[in-house]
Formats: C-alpha cells, sequence, structure tokens
C-alpha cells in the first residue's frame, strides 16, 4: 500500500506510538484501520516532506490535529490532480486532427 519494506513498518513500529498492530501468538500483525492511518501520517512526513524521524516524531507531538489535516488535503489535491489529469487525457483522445 506504501510501498515500503516490512522492516521499515517494523522500525516505525518501535518510533511511533501511534502505530500498534495486533500481534497473533506466531507475531503475525494486523494492521486496524487506525494503524494504516498513522502509518500514512509518517509516510507523508518522512517519506514525501522529507523529514527526519525525529522531526516526525516531534511534530505529531507538537500539532496532532494540524498535522492530520494537511495531510488530508495533500492527498485530496493529488486526488484532484488525477482526476484533472485523467480528464486531460480523455479530452486529448477525443480531438480530432486537423
Amino acid at each position: 500500500m506504501f510501498d515500503v519494506n516490512e522492516s521499515t513498518l517494523r522500525f516505525w513500529e518501535k518510533e511511533f506510538d501511534q502505530i500498534r498492530p495486533r500481534k497473533t501468538g506466531k507475531g503475525t500483525r494486523s494492521y486496524r484501520q487506525e494503524d494504516i492511518d498513522a502509518i500514512r501520517l509518517v509516510y507523508h512526513l518522512v517519506k514525501e516532506r522529507g523529514m527526519t524521524l525525529a522531526g516526525a516524531r516531534q511534530k505529531l507531538k507538537e500539532n496532532p490535529e494540524t498535522t492530520i489535516r494537511h495531510e488530508e488535503i495533500v492527498n485530496r489535491l493529488k486526488q484532484i490532480k488525477e482526476e484533472l489529469l485523467a480528464m486531460k487525457e480523455a479530452f486529448e483522445a477525443l480531438e480530432v486532427p486537423k
């Protein structure tokens, strides 16, 4: 979903209290929606915005609501961009060559 390897997820679990997947007796992790949302937020801060883990941890500690809202806005803008690009491609396909 986030194109990160398992070791990165395990590391983030240790670094961020917000990520707490349930584990079976054999150690298999089960991620709830809250965990996925937390991973999405950490991914946004670390991979997309280029923050250090310490910086991301501090940002989430100091102002979690604003950070979450900012990430939601960025994701919505990405969706809008994808929709607009798809519309552009559709219009270009309809154009009649001169």
